[in-house]
């Protein structure tokens, strides 16, 4: 019974002996001391190319997006404010509708400024409020600075 084992165990490992002998690669017979393992010049220059083929323009995308969404950060806080001095203006208009609400380059926090133009006719009147970003740091709001510009008509209470 013994014997029976060893026989098998015998054939099994000639199978996998016999396995283990099969011819080595053609590449491998030319150079036998030649070890092709990682990548050659070539494919990383490529590689590297075909990188920065894809990155450059992904790059200007998110900077461009940067700059988009700033700006229009600045008009929605203008619009909000701008919303906010004209509301102003007609509460103020029903208490006293003769008095005079223009106002020049009056700052609304954070670097935004914003003016108010009041245009007074006998029954009825042109409100119309500017605001914008103060970019150049001066507290006058030049006409390149405006954001958004409202105008409301409001008659006599």
């Amino acid at each position: 019974m013994a014997s029976r084992r060893e026989e098998q165990l015998r054939r099994e490992v000639g199978r996998v002996e016999s396995q283990d002998r099969r011819p080595p690669p053609s590449h491998a017979r030319l150079h036998p001391q030649r070890h092709c393992f990682g990548v050659t010049l070539t494919e990383v220059v490529v590689a590297s190319a075909l990188l920065l083929v894809c990155v450059v323009p992904l790059l200007k995308a998110l900077t461009l997006a940067r700059i988009q969404d700033r700006a229009i950060e600045h008009r929605s806080w203008s619009l909000m404010l701008a919303q906010r001095e004209l509301e102003w203006v007609r509460a103020r208009c029903l208490r006293d509708y003769d008095a005079c609400y223009r106002a020049g380059s009056q700052a609304l926090g954070e670097g935004y400024l914003g003016t108010v133009a009041d245009e007074q006719e006998r029954d009825l009147r042109t409100v119309t409020v500017s605001v914008g970003w103060d970019r150049n740091g001066d507290g006058v709001l030049a006409a390149g600075e405006v954001e958004v510009n409202l105008t409301a008509r409001l008659a006599r209470p």
